[in-house]
């Protein structure tokens, strides 16, 4: 488990922070998407989180462990996997992968077997002694969860994992995230690819410009946001829509209402029409993508003059 803490994050020479205050957990057993523009401060984030970059204020704590002032601890604990994996161009698979596990105490045949197994786990065994130049960006990302899965850690932080894989690699790595949940391990997970956010998390943290939005997870984005409900109603009246002005956003279409964000399921808007006397005639849920209520959060926190709260 992460637990991030009043994040904070100021570069020297720019006018503004980073991140502002920024809390937010990862639990074990779960997949927590993170999305934001380029620019909110994913990356920021994940690097703090992972022990490369320090906050200006606040504190990460991996499994009880301050990354700051108990940094080797909460390190054991953490896998991570930045968008570009740093490597010497002439490195082979197996070689720079032992040289990575000294940073976690294995050495000799220990370490060989592990980074043997690591590859063979990503499907990269066969090319265990190829210079990684040779490898394809799909590979290399492979390459790069081989290694943050040395240690076996507890959590696991992929930045843009997703970026320029063919449909196998996409596949592949689904796959990879959906048998780390059932494994109980925690996966923070950031992607511009909303669509497969929306099909693996089961919590998304929204970021922007270095500010937490929201967090919501899976039950609340398809109840509040996740829905349009398109309602026929035989004999409509200012009475059935005024009652659903009170749990969602309405619009009529002759005898059809579209109600959006509602913050009752299908089942339930029926349910309450009927005992109100509304024959409903026809009722189909429309999904909202996960993108379009980003945009939706994005345009709450400007505010109605355009400007920020």
């Amino acid at each position: 488990m992460i637990v991030i803490d009043g994040l904070n994050k100021t570069y020297p020479g720019k006018p503004t922070p980073a991140l502002e205050d920024v809390h937010f957990d990862l639990r074990n057993g779960e997949i927590l998407g993170l999305v934001g523009l380029n620019g909110a401060g994913k990356t920021t984030t994940i690097r703090i989180s992972a022990g490369v970059t320090l906050p200006s204020h606040g504190q990460v704590l991996v499994d009880g462990h301050d990354i700051v002032r108990d940094k080797v601890r909460a390190s054991e604990a953490i896998g991570w996997v930045p968008e570009i994996f740093p490597f010497a161009p002439e490195a082979r698979a197996r070689q720079l992968l032992v040289y990575l596990a000294g940073f976690h105490r294995l050495s000799g045949s220990p370490a060989d077997a592990r980074a043997r197994e690591a590859l063979d786990k990503v499907g990269l065994g066969r090319v265990a002694d190829a210079p990684i130049r040779t490898f394809s960006q799909g590979m290399r990302r492979r390459f790069g969860l081989a290694a943050a899965m040395l240690s076996d850690p507890q959590n696991l932080l992929l930045d843009e994992i997703l970026n320029g894989l063919d449909p196998e690699g996409m596949a592949f790595v689904r796959a990879w995230v959906v048998d780390l949940r059932k494994q109980g391990k925690g996966v923070l997970l950031s992607s511009h690819l909303l669509s497969e956010l929306q099909a693996l998390a089961d919590r998304v943290a929204f970021l922007h410009q270095g500010h937490l939005l929201r967090v919501v997870d899976r039950e609340e984005l398809s109840r509040k946001a996740g829905m349009n409900l398109h309602i026929s109603i035989d004999n409509l009246d200012s009475g059935a829509v005024a009652f659903l002005s009170t749990i969602g956003s309405v619009k009529i279409d002759q005898k059809v209402v579209l109600l959006s964000r509602s913050s009752m399921a299908q089942a339930a808007v029926t349910a309450e029409l009927v005992r109100r006397g509304y024959r409903v005639a026809e009722i189909w849920s429309e999904g909202i993508s996960l993108e379009d209520f980003f945009l939706q959060l994005i345009r709450d926190e400007r505010g109605p003059d355009g400007e920020g709260s």
